[in-house]
């Protein structure tokens, strides 16, 4: 048996629905569009139907906005209208609330299961974003790992870039 997973269509500008073959999802995909335009809902019902189909299914969620996928909805949810208009308008008549298994993994393991990890392999870029560096900091950074790299230095920890850095 064939497993589809709806990913858009309905709506004025569309006329057809459209379906993914789930066998050709571990193909590279890019979801894209401006704010509003539904790309959380599409990872969203891809990742549900693909886990219904039995697969287990990695996120990444930076922002926290797939963390629903969790929690079972309700027709008493104040966005419930809004859910069940919107599926209507795009033709998603398959729409229903289920509750998916997920677990969270927090980098600093404070609100889900830990990740452990160093310093070196979150590398420059995710260091400065998490912690919220100017771009003078960022760059500062990034000559930082350039010195670790090339004379054999560990970055283990925050504690092994702050000695790096001093």
């Amino acid at each position: 048996m064939e497993h589809h997973s709806f990913v858009g269509g309905g709506g004025p500008e569309y006329t057809d629905k459209q379906w993914l073959n789930l066998k050709y999802a571990n193909r590279h995909g890019l979801i894209a569009g401006a704010t509003g335009t539904g790309k959380t809902v599409t990872l969203q019902i891809l990742a549900e139907n693909i886990s219904n189909a039995g697969v287990p299914v990695f996120l990444t969620d930076v922002k926290g906005d797939l963390s629903g996928l969790a929690g079972i909805g309700s027709e008493t949810f104040k966005l419930h209208e809004v859910f069940t208009s919107r599926a209507e308008k795009i033709g998603f008549d398959d729409y229903s609330y289920d509750r998916f298994t997920v677990t969270c993994w927090d980098l600093f393991g404070q609100h889900c299961h830990p990740v452990r990890t160093t310093v070196a392999e979150m590398g420059p870029l995710l260091v400065s974003r998490l912690l919220e560096l100017s771009e003078p900091q960022e760059g500062v950074v990034n000559i930082a790992f350039r010195v670790a790299d090339e004379q054999g230095m560990p970055l283990l920890d925050l504690k092994d870039l702050q000695a790096l850095l001093v």
